[in-house]
């Protein structure tokens, strides 16, 4: 018997002694008696309901806690199962986008080649008026629990006609055990800071002259990558490629094994919770046969080509947030060194150049900006006349550029260059836009 029912029977019977007493043994105490008893009965027989109801409601709780915690599981698996997907649900929904640019121009006599330095991959400004420029479709999505698949075609207006190019094809590991990844394919080189990041992402129109007579402006592998992010208090990364490519300023062979090879290192940390740095080491190294220009298809050269970069970066945002205010400055030092034979003659020059920028935004949605990027050749006397004739002085230019977003997928920018790559100075305005529409990803660091 419960407590409840009890203390009830306990008041009945204070109740019937209570009513004995002041009635005395007369002649209604049976009816009294009975009265009482009838009273008692339909109280058990309603407390006995109650419990029974109490007792079904608990298990009715019961049953609801194990079907909720059930479901808890069964969403949390589902979780899981969408997250690394099987081949066959991917192969219908990758995340799709495209980044559209195209710019206006103002320019004086411009360039193709820059004193000093061999020609290769995409060089100068440009030409004046309305340019679509390279446009891009990318597509990426996890293939599974163990790779992630990358695909961006740049597209590009070239005199009227459309070029379609690959500018990325690559499948990278998203599984293996400590902080190691492996990427093959076609991807942008980790070499660097700048080379890795799409060029709609850089906060100028065009690239400084170190990646331009360096790299030809950017630089892409074709093989494998190896990435290993050190278990550390700060961030450590380090990594190697192998490449089989002709991307410049490689040149492809019919050998099975690759031309280039790349190793770089990058560390980075935070400073309190308002700024964050990154600096990092490369080198790359390319076996160059018969490396030659469009300027000049006759002058070839071949021998090894060894480039060591330098680079650092520093951000700032108050507090980590960077909606109202954030700045970065960065800059890459480059050294090229040559050995071998340029147009039948022995060469070992020695080639340099760095940039250094900075970006502020002053207010949301508004950022402005100052680059100064150089290059400067040390060849030798013997090569007057050919591509590699000594300037006697550093190609450079100053750039300052102002730009507005409404969103992170729309940006009007304008940008003016003081041109001094050749003799003569140049002038140049550009007015661009870029807009992205369709997925898009995070940008590094």
């Amino acid at each position: 018997m419960s407590l409840q029912r009890t203390a009830l029977l306990f008041a009945v019977l204070i109740t019937f002694n209570t009513a004995l007493a002041a009635s005395g043994e007369n002649e209604d105490t049976p009816e009294l008696r009975q009265e009482i008893e009838a009273l008692k009965q339909d109280y058990e027989s309603r407390i006995e309901k109650l419990e029974q109801r109490l007792d079904k409601t608990e298990r009715q709780a019961r049953k609801a806690e194990r079907k909720a915690a059930n479901a808890a599981e069964i969403a949390e698996d589902t979780a899981v199962a969408a997250s690394s997907s099987t081949s066959a649900q991917n192969a219908f929904n990758p995340a799709i986008g495209a980044v559209l640019i195209a710019s206006w121009a103002d320019i004086g006599t411009g360039w193709d080649a820059i004193p000093g330095f061999m020609p290769g991959g995409e060089l100068g400004v440009g030409d004046s008026g309305f340019s679509l420029g390279e446009s891009e479709l990318n597509l990426n999505s996890n293939v599974d629990a163990q790779f992630y698949a990358n695909l961006t075609l740049a597209l590009e207006d070239m005199g009227g006609s459309a070029e379609l190019a690959i500018e990325e094809a690559s499948i990278q590991t998203i599984a293996l055990p400590h902080g190691l990844t492996i990427m093959g394919g076609r991807f942008f080189s980790g070499l660097g800071y700048l080379n890795a990041v799409h060029r709609h992402a850089d906060d100028f129109r065009d690239a400084p002259l170190p990646y331009q007579a360096f790299l030809g402006g950017q630089y892409k592998n074709d093989g494998l990558q190896l990435r290993w992010v050190v278990p550390a208090p700060l961030f450590l990364e380090l990594g190697g490629e192998l490449n089989w490519g002709n991307a410049f300023p490689a040149t492809s062979d019919s050998g099975s094994g690759p031309n280039a090879w790349t190793l770089f290192m990058h560390a980075g940390g935070d400073v309190g919770t308002s700024n964050s740095w990154k600096a990092g080491l490369s080198w790359l190294s390319a076996d160059v046969m018969d490396r030659s220009s469009d300027l000049a298809p006759m002058q070839t050269f071949t021998g090894d080509s060894d480039l060591t970069v330098l680079d650092f970066v520093w951000k700032w945002a108050p507090g980590g947030n960077p909606t109202l205010h954030n700045a970065k400055l960065q800059g890459e030092y480059f050294w090229r060194d040559e050995r071998g034979l340029f147009n039948g003659m022995s060469y070992d020059g020695s080639q340099t150049g760095w940039y250094v920028q900075g970006v502020w935004q002053f207010i949301p949605q508004w950022r402005v900006g100052y680059r100064h990027d150089q290059v400067d050749a040390n060849n030798g006397p013997q090569f007057a006349g050919t591509l590699l004739q000594d300037p006697g002085r550093a190609s450079k230019r100053d750039s300052v550029m102002l730009d507005w977003s409404y969103s992170e997928f729309s940006r009007i920018r304008l940008q003016y260059i003081r041109d001094r790559v050749l003799t003569n100075a140049d002038n140049q305005y550009f007015i661009q836009y870029l807009v992205s529409i369709g997925a898009h990803g995070a940008h590094e660091f």
